[in-house]
């Protein structure tokens, strides 16, 4: 049987019906749509769906790529008080992911990427990612273990948003254009701020330990993979940062974003 080795993300947005921004954040949405289509082209098979107005489905290839999109994603985001939360899992599945209907797909992995999105919109101090893994056991594969590296994932994802929390606006900023562009400088000159303006937001904002965490994470998803193509993961990230700043001014606007 042909098992093709995917990742799932069920994305909400919080407070989607207040202060009636709904057309504008489904208009937004719309174009995430689109991005990811871009992003992943000829580099990762991917299904993506808007639907029920604030959510976004996302089927991927490789057990990273919904987590790195979903990453990604939330450190551009543009609505302040809006913000994403994504119910993610990984797995196995016997079906090509080109012939997937997103709105009648049926599968353990959707069901787990759904609990774990109604895990986060019942916390009233949400974070931003969840992990929710099917509870099968497997005496030759990783699984035999996926309650424990659901565990283990989780529990990164919430250090790292204990630091995300406590960023500042203008950290945030900072550690976002450090995952896009990867040198202090090129943000010095985009924000036309000081080398040293710059090191201290990303000191200060706990920049490296955020970003490290997210590549760790990634890392260990890649090592779980049978066929791990690591290059994959990487040309994904490359791909997403060059589509990113060739639109840097509608990502990340110098007069600021939607608050």
């Amino acid at each position: 049987m042909l098992l093709n080795e995917v990742s799932v993300f069920i994305m909400d947005v919080s407070n989607s019906s207040n202060n009636d921004i709904g057309n504008e954040l489904s208009s937004y949405l719309q174009q995430l749509q689109t991005s990811i289509t871009k992003w992943t082209e000829n580099i990762t098979i991917t299904k993506v769906s808007h639907r029920a107005g604030d959510e976004l489905v996302v089927v991927s290839s490789g057990y990273a790529s919904a987590y790195i999109l979903a990453f990604y994603i939330s450190r551009i985001w543009k609505f302040v008080d809006h913000q994403p939360y994504f119910g993610l899992s990984f797995g196995n599945i016997n079906q090509d992911i080109t012939t997937l209907n997103l709105e009648t797909w049926i599968h353990p992995l959707m069901k787990q990427a759904r609990n774990a999105n109604d895990y986060l919109k019942k916390q009233q101090n949400r974070s931003l990612f969840h992990m929710a893994l099917p509870n099968v056991s497997d005496k030759h594969g990783w699984n035999t273990f996926s309650k424990q590296f659901e565990t283990l994932i989780n529990t990164s994802f919430r250090l790292k948003q204990e630091h995300i929390n406590d960023q500042t606006n203008i950290q945030s900023l900072v550690c976002s254009l450090y995952l896009i562009f990867g040198q202090q400088s090129e943000i010095s000159q985009y924000l036309e701020r000081t080398k040293g303006t710059i090191s201290h937001h990303m000191k200060q904002g706990k920049t490296q330990v955020i970003l490290q965490a997210f590549h760790n994470i990634v890392e260990l998803l890649d090592s779980l993979e049978v066929s791990a193509e690591y290059q994959l993961t990487d040309m994904l990230q490359k791909n997403i940062r060059y589509h990113v700043m060739n639109h840097l001014q509608d990502y990340f606007p110098k007069g600021g974003r939607i608050s």
